[in-house]
């Protein structure tokens, strides 16, 4: 069962539950869906995977300014529906194992110090796409790049 079979049948059990939140969110995802089939790159599973981790990144960028602006009622909704999507991710990698492949490809690239950040960072984001979020790659290879 291909994604978008799976969000259909989930719209679908969130319309008899009559559970809004969710219904909002995977409508949200069926839409993107729809747009990758029309775009010229078609609709391949990276391409899902990476639409899917947009939408939560900005769903959660919105809360962050939502919560700022003390709008905890919108971020609160912002957050369920990041909940949602992320639970049609891949389950996410934890900091050990980051660092341990992080490490692993430090020492296949030869890096030395903070000069040699983008050859670690093309490497490692290739090797991680949808296992860990960016930022936090970003901050274990300039830690462990600057030790």
């Amino acid at each position: 069962m291909n994604l978008e079979e799976q969000i259909n049948a989930a719209i679908k059990a969130a319309m008899f539950a009559k559970d809004s939140a969710k219904l909002e969110a995977l409508r949200a995802i069926k839409s993107a869906i729809l747009l990758m089939k029309t775009s010229a790159d078609g609709n391949t599973p990276d391409g899902e995977l990476k639409a899917l981790q947009k939408m939560v990144k900005q769903r959660k960028e919105t809360a962050e300014l939502y919560i700022s602006q003390q709008r905890e009622d919108l971020a609160s909704v912002e957050l369920a529906q990041a909940a949602v999507i992320e639970s049609y991710l891949p389950a996410q990698m934890g900091e050990d194992e980051i660092k341990l492949a992080v490490a692993e490809v430090i020492k296949q690239v030869g890096a030395v110090g903070l000069a040699d950040l983008g050859k670690v960072m093309g490497v490692i984001t290739k090797q991680l796409a949808g296992k860990a979020e960016g930022k936090l790659v970003s901050a274990i290879v300039k830690q462990l790049l600057a030790e």
